[in-house]
C-alpha cells in the first residue's frame, strides 16, 4: 500500500453539487481519491468523476508554457491550430507584453464596445472576481459574461423577476424532508450523481413521493411515484395546467398568497386556458396525470421542486422557470425547511462566478451595473475617479460572437469556456470567431476554442490553486493546492493580477490595487462590498464552509432563504402564454433533437476527455427509441448520421426506451459529434439563452467507413 506524502482537503472541480475530495499525494502526484464521511454536502460518496477524473492534471496534451501562434492571425481569416508546431514558446514577460499591448491597442483605437471578456465557471470565485474588475476598472466595459448564459439564464431572469434572488432557496439535503418533490429537466443522476443518492434516499428511507418530468425514461423514474413524459419544450402548459387544477380544487393557500404575493388576480384569469385537457393535447401527458400530480404537490406538508436545464435551455426557458415558480407561490413551498425552488447549477462554480459578476448586467452580489449607486460603491472600492464605471449593459455570452465584427467586438479574452463546443449552431460560431481581431485563452488545454487563439496562457486546475467555489447550495468552500503548478502554468489570480499592472502603465491610470499576496485577499475585498459574502473568512470555512447569505462575522449561514419574505418584497405571479419551440418537427426533419450530459463526461470535454474517464465513454451516441429504429432501418450499435437545418454529425446508435416516441438524445461532450452542430440559435428574448433542448432533425442509417476518428478530428481541430 503506498503511504501519502500527504493528503489535501479540496473541492471537486466538476458538477455543482461540491463535494468534498481528498487528494492523496505521492511525489508530486495524485494517485488516490477519498472523501471523508463527515461532509455534509457529500457523506463521503463520490461519483465517477469525482473519484477518478484528476489524471487530466498529469495528460501529455496540457499546455505548461505561455505560447503565441507562429503566424499572426487577420480578422476574418483565423484559423485553428492545435498542432503545438503552429506555436512558439514564450516567456511570460514576453506573453503578457503582448496580451497587454494588443488589448490597449484595440480598447484605445476602438473603446469599450470592442472588448469582451468569458470569465469561466471552472474557476475559483476569486479568479472570476478579478477578470471582471479588470474589464470593469481597466477597459470600462460590462461585456463580461460566462457559461451561465448557456445553462441556467432562464431560472436566473425568472427568479429574478419573481423572487428578486436567484439562487436555491433551499439546500439538496433538504430532500429527506420533503414529503413530494417535483424532478425536472434534470436528469439528477448523471448530471448530479450525489444529489441523487439523496433524493432516492428521501424516497425509499423517508416515504417521500418523487414526480418525474421529463421526455426521457431517466433512472430516477424508478423511483417516482409518477412520470410525466412530456415533448420538449412543452413546461408551460403541464405547470400551468397544474396550477390551473390548485386553483379550481382550491388547493391554494390563501394566507400565503394574501400575505406574501402579488399580481395574482391577472395571473389566475390567465390561467383558464391552460386546462389539463389543453395540456395534454400539446404535451402528451394525459390531462388525469397532470390532475394527481397536482394534488400530489398541492396537498403535502413539505414540498419542493428541483430543476435542470430541460427547463432553462428553451426560447421560453424564463417562462418555463416562472411556470414552476407559480407552483410555489400558490401553496406556500417556499420559505420553510423542506420545500423551495431550487435550479441544481450544472458546473462547479457557476453559482461562484455568478456572484461575483461574471455576467453583464451585475456587479458581484448582483447589483445591477446601471445603478449610479452601486457604480459609485465599486468606484470607490476599486480606487476609479467618480463616473469612471460603465452604466452600459454588457452584452451576453451568445451575443459577443454575434458582435464579431468591424464596428463591434474585436478582442476577446477567454478564461476556461469553450465557446467552439458550448455556443449552439457551431457552424455560425466558427464564422464569428474567425472575425475577431484578437484572441486570448488561458487555460490548461489547447481545446476547440484556444486552437484559434493568438496567444494561450497556462493556466493550473483545482489541484495547483488556492481559493473558493460556491456550489448549487450557496455553500462557500475552500479550493486548496495539492501539489506545485506543473512547468510553467500559473493560478488564474496570478496571471490576472501581473497582465493587469501591464495594462495600468500602459493606460496611465491610477492603481486599482492588483498586489495580492494571498486568494483570500481577494475575497475580502469583493465580501467589503458584497453583504451575502461579508462574514466568510478562509479560516471560518475551513472545514464544511458557508451557505451565503452571511452578513456578518458572528453568522453561520442561512440554508434557507424567504423565511419571512422575499427580496423584491412580495413574490410576483406573471400571466404566462405558451410559446411552441422555435423549431418543431416536420416531414422533412421528424425527430425533435434534445442534449444534455452523461455520468462519465462534463461540459465541452475538455477535462474528461483528457481523463481516463474517456474509455469508459470513448465516443459519441445518439439515443433513439427501439419503435423509431425499426421505421428508419437503425441498428442498436450502428452508425448514423444526424440532420438539422444547420449541420450534420455521424455518430453510433443507442436503441433505447430511454427515450420517447419522436425523440433523439445526443450528448455535448465530443468535439467529433459536436450537438451544438445541430442545436438552433434562437434565443429566449428576456434570459439570451439558446434553445439547446429542442430542435428538428432527421436521423438515417450511415455506414463504418463514414464515422470519425476523435484523435484525427481532434488533432485537425475539423469538424
Amino acid at each position: 500500500m503506498i503511504k501519502p506524502d500527504h493528503v489535501t482537503t479540496t473541492t471537486c472541480p466538476y458538477c455543482g453539487v461540491g463535494c468534498t475530495l481528498q487528494l492523496h499525494v505521492k511525489d508530486d502526484f495524485i494517485y488516490k481519491v477519498t472523501s471523508p464521511f463527515d461532509s455534509p454536502v457529500n457523506h463521503g460518496n463520490l461519483c465517477v468523476k469525482g473519484r477518478f477524473g484528476y489524471d487530466f492534471v498529469y495528460h501529455p496534451k496540457r499546455v505548461t508554457k505561455p505560447m503565441i501562434r507562429k503566424t499572426k492571425q487577420e480578422a476574418g481569416k483565423r484559423t485553428q491550430a492545435f498542432d503545438l508546431s503552429e506555436w512558439r514558446e514564450v516567456t511570460w514577460d514576453e506573453a503578457l507584453d503582448y496580451v497587454a499591448d494588443n488589448l490597449v491597442r484595440i480598447y484605445q483605437r476602438d473603446g469599450s464596445d470592442a472588448m469582451a471578456v468569458y470569465c469561466c465557471a471552472k474557476a475559483t470565485n476569486e479568479d472570476n472576481y478579478l477578470l471582471q474588475k479588470m474589464y470593469r476598472a481597466l477597459f470600462r466595459t460590462n461585456n463580461i459574461d460566462h457559461c451561465t448564459r448557456l445553462c441556467h439564464a432562464g431560472s436566473v431572469v425568472a427568479l429574478q423577476q419573481a423572487v428578486g434572488s436567484s439562487a436555491m432557496s433551499n439546500t439538496a439535503s433538504q430532500v429527506i424532508q420533503n414529503d413530494v418533490f417535483i424532478v425536472t429537466g434534470s436528469n439528477t443522476t448523471e448530471n448530479h450523481p450525489i444529489i441523487s443518492l439523496q433524493m432516492k434516499d428521501a424516497v425509499e428511507k423517508h416515504g417521500a413521493k418523487m414526480i418525474v418530468v421529463d421526455p426521457r425514461r431517466i433512472e430516477l423514474v424508478d423511483f417516482a411515484e409518477m412520470w410525466l413524459p412530456l415533448k420538449p419544450g412543452t413546461n408551460v402548459p403541464v405547470f400551468s395546467a397544474m396550477a390551473h387544477v390548485i386553483v379550481k380544487e382550491n388547493l391554494v393557500n390563501h394566507e400565503f398568497i394574501a400575505n406574501r404575493t402579488e399580481g395574482f388576480q391577472e395571473f389566475i384569469e390567465s390561467l383558464e386556458k391552460f386546462t389539463p385537457e389543453y395540456a395534454e393535447e400539446i404535451s402528451g401527458v394525459p390531462a388525469e396525470d397532470i390532475r394527481k400530480a397536482a394534488r400530489l404537490y398541492a396537498k403535502a406538508k413539505n414540498a419542493a421542486i428541483y430543476w435542470g436545464m430541460g427547463i432553462s435551455q428553451l426560447s421560453h426557458g424564463t417562462a418555463s422557470a416562472l411556470a414552476l415558480i407559480h407552483l410555489a407561490f400558490l401553496t406556500g413551498h417556499i420559505g420553510r425547511d423542506g420545500t423551495g425552488l431550487n435550479p441544481l447549477r450544472g458546473q462547479n462554480n457557476v453559482q461562484g462566478a455568478s456572484d461575483m459578476g461574471a455576467m453583464p448586467f451585475h456587479y458581484p452580489g448582483y447589483m445591477r451595473v446601471d445603478d449610479p449607486t452601486n457604480r459609485a460603491k465599486w468606484e470607490k472600492t476599486w480606487n476609479i475617479a467618480e463616473g469612471g464605471l460603465s452604466l452600459k449593459l454588457g452584452l451576453t455570452t451568445t451575443e459577443i460572437l454575434t458582435h464579431a465584427h468591424e464596428g463591434g467586438i474585436r478582442a476577446l479574452y477567454i478564461m476556461g469556456e469553450n465557446p467552439m463546443m458550448s455556443e449552439p449552431n457551431l457552424n455560425e460560431t466558427r464564422k464569428h470567431m474567425s472575425q475577431l481581431e484578437f484572441l486570448v485563452a488561458q487555460d490548461i488545454f489547447i481545446n476547440e476554442s484556444g486552437a484559434f487563439a493568438d496567444v494561450f496562457l497556462p493556466a493550473t486546475p483545482f489541484a495547483e490553486k488556492d481559493g473558493t467555489f460556491s456550489n448549487t447550495d450557496r455553500r462557500v468552500q475552500r479550493v486548496r493546492a495539492a501539489h506545485p503548478p506543473r512547468g510553467q502554468s500559473r493560478p488564474d489570480w496570478q496571471i490576472i493580477c501581473d497582465l493587469a499592472r501591464r495594462i495600468e502603465s500602459r493606460l496611465g491610470v491610477a492603481s486599482a490595487f492588483w498586489d495580492y499576496s494571498n486568494p483570500e485577499q481577494i475575497l475580502r475585498e469583493m465580501a467589503s462590498v458584497n453583504e451575502d459574502y461579508a462574514g466568510i473568512t478562509y479560516e471560518r470555512i475551513d472545514k464544511i464552509g458557508l451557505i451565503y447569505p452571511v452578513p456578518h462575522m458572528e453568522h453561520h449561514g442561512t440554508p434557507t432563504l424567504f423565511t419571512e419574505s422575499f427580496p423584491r418584497g412580495r413574490g410576483k405571479f406573471h400571466p404566462l402564454d405558451y410559446v411552441p419551440v422555435m423549431e418543431e418537427a416536420d416531414d422533412e426533419f421528424p425527430f425533435i433533437l434534445t442534449t444534455g450530459r452523461v455520468l462519465e463526461h462534463w461540459h465541452g470535454g475538455t477535462m474528461t476527455r483528457n481523463s481516463s474517464l474517456n474509455e469508459a465513454y470513448p465516443e459519441a451516441r445518439v439515443e433513439i427509441h427501439p419503435a423509431d429504429a425499426e421505421i428508419h432501418g437503425i441498428r442498436n450499435g450502428g452508425p448514423v448520421m444526424v440532420q438539422s437545418r444547420r449541420g450534420m454529425v455521424i455518430l453510433r446508435a443507442t436503441v433505447t426506451e430511454k427515450t420517447s416516441v419522436g425523440v433523439v438524445f445526443i450528448p455535448f461532450h465530443f468535439a467529433e459529434a459536436a450537438a451544438n452542430l445541430l442545436t438552433n440559435d434562437a434565443l429566449d428574448p428576456q434570459a439570451k439563452i439558446p434553445e439547446f433542448k429542442a430542435c428538428a432533425v432527421q436521423v438515417f442509417p450511415a455506414r463504418d467507413g463514414d464515422l470519425p476518428n476523435p484523435e484525427a478530428v481532434v488533432e485537425r481541430g475539423r469538424y
